[in-house]
């Protein structure tokens, strides 16, 4: 598994308004970014779903367990055209406060560049992930988006990652 997994990803904006179900930004030497629209049903259940699992992420970062790595949290900026929410990586948790490097290039938010080290709250956290045996655990974001993909796309996405992501 790349260390760039999540680099490339993806970044997510949730917009005020769209007319399409998601909007891809490509950028030169940069993973795309993708856009919802804040009010998309999948997307809003999967930050539910994230929030509601929190706990199983803290279990697996705590754990030590050699098995588990790339320890992942998406956390949302708002930005003046919605919000813009980015991965950050390298997670350490002290004092119950997450603590981790900024993973992905902001397209919108000014408050953070790439590679800061920032303390992310929790009311913030839009999604989670770590691996485990390269097997996707959370990220359930990521799965959103990849099920709105086309086979073809998914196949690619699937084939450039090396993930294991079971539905």
């Amino acid at each position: 598994m790349k260390h760039y997994l999540l680099i490339v990803i993806i970044s997510i904006t949730l917009v005020s308004c769209t007319n399409n179900k998601t909007t891809k930004i490509e950028r030169e030497g940069e993973p795309e970014i993708y856009g919802f629209a804040e009010n998309d049903e999948e997307m809003n259940q999967a930050i539910k779903m994230a929030k509601e699992t929190l706990d199983k992420f803290n279990e697996a970062l705590k754990s030590g367990n050699p098995a588990f790595e790339y320890f992942a949290l998406k956390t949302k900026f708002n930005t003046s055209n919605g919000s813009e929410h980015i991965w950050v990586s390298s997670i350490t948790l002290k004092e119950n406060k997450y603590f981790g490097v900024v993973d992905n290039l902001p397209e919108f938010t000014t408050d953070v560049n790439l590679g800061d080290t920032i303390q992310i709250k929790e009311e913030d956290i839009s999604d989670w992930m770590y691996i485990e045996n390269q097997k996707l655990q959370g990220g359930y974001t990521i799965r959103v988006l990849r099920n709105s993909m086309t086979e073809e796309e998914r196949k690619q996405f699937d084939e450039e990652y090396g993930l294991l992501i079971e539905d």
